[in-house]
C-alpha cells in the first residue's frame, strides 16, 4: 500500500456511474412506453439498474469511509457541501412545482371557472388525513433529532495511534469503527439522554421511530390517494396537486430507505459521536422533507382547498 502525503480522496474507477446513468435512462424511456403502451419491462429494467447502482455505490461509500478510513476531514467537508447543493437543486425543483400552482390559484382563468379549487373538483379535507400526516411527519423529525442528540451525546471513538486520522476524527489505526469504540467508554462520561446513558439504545429507539414513522406517512398517502375523487387528469388542480404531493412522497421514500441503511449501520457500530457523516446526511434530508410537507399542507391543502 503506497503512501499519501494529501488528505483528498482520489477515487478508483467505478462502473456505477455508467450503470447508473444507463439505468435511469432505460426508467424514464420505460415509462414513456408503459404511459402509451402498457409495457413496463422496460421500465423495470430500468428500475432495477438504478436499485442495483444505489445498492452498490453506498456499499462502495460505506467501506470507504468507514473500513479504509479514506474520508479524512477535508473529504468530509467536500461531502457535506455537496449535500447541501443537492438540497439546493431539490429547493429549486419544488420552487417550480409551487410557482405553477400558484400561478393558477391565484389568478384563476374562465375555463377554471374563475374560482379555486375549479368547479367540479371536491378538494380534500385538510383537517383529516393531511393533518395526522403533518403530525406523523412532524413527530419523525423529533424522534431523528432524538437518535442525532444521542449519538452526539455518546462515547467518543478510541484514539488511532499519532498521525491517523479517520473519517471524522480520530478512529482505530485500520480506520474501522469496531464495536469496542463504541461501547468501552464508562457510563459516567456519557451524556445524559432521554432514556438515561445508553446512547445507542437512545440513538436505536429514535431512528427506528422515524423509519417507522416514515412508512406510516407513505402508507396513509396512499391511501389517500385512493380516496380522492380527482385524478391528476382533472385540469391544472389535479395536475398540480399530484405532482406536488407525489414529487414530495418519493422523497419521503428516499428519505426512508436512507434511513434504514443508517439503522442498519447503526446496529452494526459503525457511528460514534464523531464519525456520522451518512446519519447526518439523511438527518438534513430529512428536515427537507419536513420542510416541504408544512408548505404543502399550508397551502396545497389548507389555503388552496
Amino acid at each position: 500500500m503506497s503512501l499519501v502525503y494529501h488528505p483528498y480522496h482520489l477515487v478508483d474507477p467505478s462502473p456505477w456511474p455508467f450503470v447508473g446513468a444507463s439505468g435511469a435512462f432505460l426508467f424514464t424511456s420505460g415509462a414513456v412506453i408503459l404511459f402509451h403502451y402498457n409495457d413496463y419491462r422496460l421500465a423495470l429494467t430500468g428500475l432495477f439498474l438504478i436499485i442495483i447502482t444505489a445498492s452498490a455505490w453506498w456499499r462502495d461509500v460505506i467501506r470507504e469511509g468507514t473500513h479504509q478510513g479514506h474520508h479524512t476531514q477535508v473529504v468530509v467537508r467536500g461531502l457535506k457541501l455537496g449535500m447541501l447543493l443537492f438540497i439546493l437543486s431539490e429547493v429549486c425543483l419544488f420552487l417550480a412545482f409551487f410557482w405553477a400552482f400558484f400561478h393558477s390559484s391565484l389568478a384563476p382563468s374562465v375555463e377554471l371557472g374563475s374560482v379555486w379549487p375549479p368547479l367540479g373538483i371536491e378538494a380534500l379535507d385538510p383537517f383529516a388525513v393531511p393533518l395526522l400526516n403533518t403530525t406523523i411527519l412532524l413527530s419523525s423529525g423529533a424522534t431523528v433529532t432524538w437518535a442525532h442528540h444521542a449519538i452526539i451525546g455518546g462515547p467518543a471513538p478510541i484514539s488511532a495511534p499519532k498521525g491517523t486520522q479517520g473519517s471524522e476524527g480520530p478512529l482505530p489505526s485500520n480506520g474501522a469503527t469496531t464495536s469496542s469504540s463504541l461501547l468501552s467508554t464508562p457510563n459516567d462520561q456519557r451524556a445524559p439522554t432521554f432514556l438515561g446513558t445508553d446512547f445507542r439504545t437512545n440513538a436505536v429507539i429514535g431512528l427506528l421511530m422515524t423509519v417507522l414513522l416514515g412508512i406510516i406517512f407513505t402508507g396513509l398517502q396512499a391511501f389517500e390517494y385512493k380516496e380522492a375523487s380527482f385524478a391528476i387528469s382533472d385540469s391544472v388542480y389535479g395536475s398540480t396537486f399530484f405532482m406536488l404531493t407525489g414529487t414530495h412522497g418519493l422523497h419521503v421514500l428516499v428519505g426512508t430507505t436512507f434511513l434504514i441503511v443508517c439503522f442498519i449501520r447503526l446496529l452494526s457500530n459503525q457511528f460514534t459521536n464523531s464519525h456520522h457523516l451518512g446519519l447526518e446526511a439523511a438527518i438534513w434530508y430529512w428536515h427537507f422533507v419536513d420542510v416541504v410537507w408544512l408548505f404543502l399542507y399550508v397551502f396545497v391543502y389548507w389555503w388552496g382547498s
